[in-house]
């Protein structure tokens, strides 16, 4: 029997004419995705759902979707899908995270361009029967310096149209290397710096606790007296209130945002200032994108269901599934290994040396090496999963290396990481025991025992007396409950690591009490998936 997908939004027709040309069975029902008990009651007889952001696929739906292989989304945003849900239910999760990039960098031109010549005020004006071409005096993009903060795929693209408008273009992006600064022609500069020399500043970066706030009140006064500021990105990036204050006072010229803080914006400090240009989250919104997306998904939903073949899943490994019974802890452990060096470090990364020894080197090493590069890459961009992860490596100038040899010591197999940057090379182990658990047991060369927990502190000090006392009177003083505690050392005397697994997060005071101890070189919180 031919699979059945259920098309729930309005997709392009031709991703419809997709699905019937791979001879699958499809219903496009374009409103039924706003029905949430037509969806309930009719989602049992679907083996895919083909949705853009309409559809709300909740965990009630989830209960009645028996046949329910495989979730398309035409676009990157998930948040209308409950993914843990659908992981418990077996149902893969896809997206298209790469289909509406151009869409979006040119949305971000055209409000430069808008906000530049004052184009919807002066067009309302003379759509008013006015002729005020004083009022609107304008300034040219040409030898003006435009600041991208965040030169990932949409930003590389904003940097390259800029160039070409010739634009001297500055970029700020911790992740970015100097050699695909080179390649790209870009300057790369420091976030002060930036705002300093811009004159005109764009933001193409995720929303994560790092890019929170980025253009906070402070951030926004050491902005260049009259520089124009385009928010294409996330709402929650710029502080509004503080920039609606300095755009009513001058020193911010003007300002073009198509995403905001709240959504949908009904109200919102920007509106109704002169020289603010507003649209409703557009950046997607071309004929071009909906089409590219809504094809691209069709054909990985049709691939998966006629092939097994899995494409941009966010919930799953790309591998086939025999390989997953095995391969399922090790899956874990390689992303847990990329998330501790992820956040481990903060400068631009040059190279990934993956070691693969005994039977970690048997396996699916693509699937295993994509789950820890997304471990890396989730800091800088938390969208990313085990297909896009290597490209967004690849596109950030990052060189991954694989090196698999056969069983050389006390573990059946393990899983080594070495990540270079200019500074320093870091380094992390770990294998998988018999009950099925990852381990860590090598951190910088220092052997241990270490068990994966949600929440973990890890912290480096000379190996002197005090340090467990230390440790665990400060989080008892917190309210802070280890569950498991493990030490190591080069030498007696020499540097010594300690990684604890606690029960909650440790706050910031308990870090800060540690830290005026003296006795700790580095205090680092630490944060796993571990569902």
């Amino acid at each position: 029997m031919a699979p059945k997908v259920l098309v729930s939004d309005k997709l392009s027709e031709a991703a419809v004419q997709i699905f019937r040309d791979r001879g699958i069975d499809v219903d496009f029902m374009p409103d039924v995705g706003k029905d949430k008990e037509k969806l309930a009651e009719i989602i049992g007889d679907y083996d895919g759902l083909a949705i853009r952001s309409a559809t709300k696929v909740t965990e009630k739906i989830l209960e009645k979707a028996d046949k329910l292989k495989v979730i398309g989304r035409a676009g990157i945003g998930t948040d209308n899908i409950d993914k843990e849900a659908a992981s418990k239910k077996g149902v893969i999760v896809m997206n298209t995270p790469f289909g509406n990039m151009i869409t979006t960098a040119e949305h971000a031109i055209a409000m430069m361009f808008a906000v530049a010549r004052q184009i919807p005020e002066a067009s309302a004006s003379t759509h008013e029967g006015k002729w005020e071409k004083s009022k609107f005096m304008g300034i040219e993009l040409t030898n003006k310096t435009l600041g991208v903060i965040g030169a990932g795929n949409i930003g590389g693209i904003v940097c390259e149209r800029a160039q070409g408008l010739k634009m001297k273009v500055i970029a700020y992006d911790p992740y970015l290397s100097q050699e695909k600064a080179d390649q790209m022609a870009v300057e790369k500069v420091e976030l002060d710096e930036l705002l300093a020399r811009s004159d005109f500043i764009t933001l193409h970066v995720p929303l994560t606790d790092q890019t929170r706030n980025i253009l906070s009140r402070e951030n926004l006064a050491k902005t260049k007296p009259g520089v124009r500021i385009i928010n294409c990105a996330r709402g929650g990036l710029v502080d509004e209130e503080a920039l609606a204050e300095l755009l009513k006072s001058g020193h911010v010229a003007g300002a073009a945002f198509d995403v905001f803080s709240e959504e949908p914006a009904k109200d919102n400090p920007l509106f109704h200032l002169p020289n603010v240009v507003c649209t409703p989250h557009l950046g997607a919104a071309t004929t071009e994108a909906q089409e590219n997306v809504a094809i691209q998904v069709a054909e990985q939903i049709s691939n998966y269901l006629l092939t097994g073949a899995v494409e941009n899943a966010l919930n799953m490994p790309s591998v086939t599934a025999e390989e997953a019974k095995v391969m399922g802890p090790w899956i874990k452990l390689a992303g847990h290994l990329g998330s501790f060096i992820g956040q481990m470090t903060d400068e631009p990364i040059k190279a990934i040396n993956i070691l693969y020894d005994g039977v970690a080197a048997e396996m699916n090493l693509a699937a295993l090496n994509c789950a820890l590069v997304a471990g890396i890459m989730k800091k800088v961009n938390p969208e990313v999963n085990m297909v896009s992860a290597p490209v967004v490596a690849k596109e950030r100038g990052i060189q991954i290396s694989t090196t698999s040899q056969d069983k050389s010591g006390a573990f059946d197999g393990y899983i080594k990481v070495t990540v270079v940057t200019g500074k320093r090379e870091r380094s992390i182990a770990g294998t998988v025991f018999s009950d099925g658990k990852p381990r860590f047991i090598q951190i910088k060369g220092i052997n241990i025992d270490a068990e994966v927990g949600a929440h973990m502190l890890y912290t480096t000090n000379e190996d002197v007396p005090g340090i467990i006392g230390t440790l665990g009177t400060t989080m008892g003083d917190y309210g802070v409950n280890i569950a498991n505690f493990t030490l190591g050392r080069t030498h007696a005397g020499g540097e010594a690591i300690a990684l604890l697994y606690v029960d909650e997060p440790v706050p910031a005071e308990a870090r800060a009490k540690l830290a005026e101890t003296g006795l700790f070189t580095q205090i680092k919180p630490l944060e796993f998936d571990v569902a």
